[in-house]
């Protein structure tokens, strides 16, 4: 058997590696993950814009020796089927290298450890003239000048990551990215930022802001469900499984029910919420296996795994996709219709009052066959009055009317209104509590019988003014 070396053009390879999916906030949320692999508990992540943008991320962690820094810059670094530390975030050794390059033409990495610094350097400039992986070693010298290098000669250890020659984005436009950025971070991170599940507590700062964990469960409130969790196993492997049902918008302040919503939306943000030693890997999906729908929108899975189960969820470098075994199906679609079932009570249940007998609606379903439409009550007693005061020609302008309002009803808009600013829509506001006293004027006018008054109560606008129709 004959065989040659055929090694790869680098200059293309490197920009293959370039392309491999990330975006900026998820590059950065690799770095910290290794920084809390090193067991920091102060990660601190500095941007500067212009005239060249440049990342910063000091840690202050376990640190690296000088042979440790090399093999940590090598790409591969790790077998991803060897069985790692419990507290590792990695798998692959390619998250420091792939996320850097994904952003970055150059990577230094300054590290300390037994009061000694070590620092190394990837140049895709350099690499590609010289058509082979020469890691550098710069001076220190030159890093003098940085506030955080000083700040990691200072600490006991630590590791500095530097971004230098960001080439993706235009500075003019880069604080949205940071505003995204924080965002990521803090959904990401929540647990450790909260300290939760007897992990010491992390503080994040970006651009001297510390982070505040957000927690997509809104745990906070009283009004959210939090279902009983339940332990499934795979290959022996334990698998935390726990529902939440968030609250109504009526159970929730404007600010809580928009910040809830996340950037995507409630339609989007519904589903599962996967998490791999408290790091949130993936979020707002149902994976296939149940359609996205606005009566499920207030439904968030948590699921919680090992290190050691990557392989049945097809967790990818980026560590921000992921897809079940199909052995795990079959668990994850019974959980899924025993909590969806109960997450659509909140806008089923208040769906089903249109057909409250102890009220006199002005709206009422009006089925046919397996159909059905709204359709005004035109046995209202305010419809009535107003009947009995027209001309019969008056009559059938003012019922043309009320079928082409029946007809035209703006279901879409409405729907979407309601998901969108629940808390915005002040339809109520239509008839004010002047209207309202003007109506009883009116009608104590027209003279009422007990009968007449008695119907009046039942009606929805009296329901919670009864008082200005019985001090008749």
């Amino acid at each position: 058997m004959k065989t040659e070396i055929v090694n790869p053009n680098i200059s293309n390879f490197i920009e293959s590696l370039r392309d491999l999916g990330y975006t900026f906030e998820i590059a950065v949320a690799d770095i910290v993950d290794n920084c809390i692999s090193a067991d920091a508990t102060k990660i601190q992540i500095y941007t500067v814009p212009k005239p060249e943008i440049t990342l910063h991320i000091l840690d202050n962690g376990s640190g690296m020796t000088k042979d440790e820094l090399t093999e940590a810059m090598r790409l591969a670094s790790k077998n991803p089927n060897d069985t790692r530390a419990d507290k590792d975030l990695g798998r692959f050794g390619l998250g420091l290298k792939m996320a850097s390059f994904s952003q970055c033409k150059k990577l230094t990495v300054i590290s300390k450890k037994n009061n000694s610094i070590s620092t190394k350097q990837w140049d895709l400039d350099f690499i590609s003239r010289e058509n082979q992986w020469k890691l550098i070693t710069p001076e220190l010298e030159q890093f003098e000048d940085f506030n955080f290098y000083k700040e990691l000669k200072k600490n006991e250890s630590g590791t500095l990551v530097i971004w230098e020659q960001i080439d993706r984005y235009n500075p003019e436009h880069f604080t949205s990215r940071i505003e995204i950025l924080k965002s990521h971070l803090s959904l990401v991170f929540h647990r450790f930022l909260e300290g939760s599940d007897s992990f010491y507590r992390l503080s994040i700062e970006l651009n001297n802001n510390s982070l505040k964990p957000f927690n997509p469960f809104n745990i906070t409130n009283v009004a959210t469900v939090e279902k009983t969790s339940e332990i499934i196993k795979i290959f022996n492997q334990p698998i935390t499984i726990t529902p939440y049902i968030l609250p109504h918008h009526s159970k929730t302040s404007q600010n809580e029910w928009d910040n809830l919503a996340t950037n995507e939306g409630y339609i989007k943000s519904q589903g599962f919420y996967l998490y791999r030693l408290n790091r949130l890997l993936v979020h707002g999906t149902w994976w296939g296996l149940h359609k996205a729908s606005d009566a499920h929108k207030l439904v968030r899975i948590k699921i919680d795994i090992t290190n050691k189960q990557d392989k049945y969820w097809g967790i990818d470098v980026k560590k921000s996709t992921a897809h079940p075994i199909p052995e795990l199906k079959k668990d994850l679609k019974r959980i899924i219709n025993e909590v969806t079932k109960e997450g659509s009570r909140p806008f089923t249940n208040r769906g089903r009052k249109i057909t409250d007998k102890t009220i006199t609606k002005f709206w009422e379903i009006l089925p046919k066959g397996n159909e059905f439409r709204f359709c005004l009550n035109k046995s209202h007693p305010i419809y009535n009055k107003l009947v009995q005061s027209l001309p019969e020609e008056s009559i059938y302008w003012l019922d043309t009317y009320l079928k082409s309002i029946e007809a035209y009803l703006p279901l879409e808009s409405i729907q979407s209104q309601l998901q969108q600013n629940p808390h915005e829509l002040k339809q109520k506001e239509s008839l004010s509590n002047e209207d309202i006293d003007e109506l009883v004027r009116a009608l104590k006018k027209s003279g009422l019988d007990d009968e007449s008054i008695e119907q009046l109560l039942k009606t929805e606008i009296f329901k919670n003014n009864k008082r200005l129709l019985e001090n008749e």
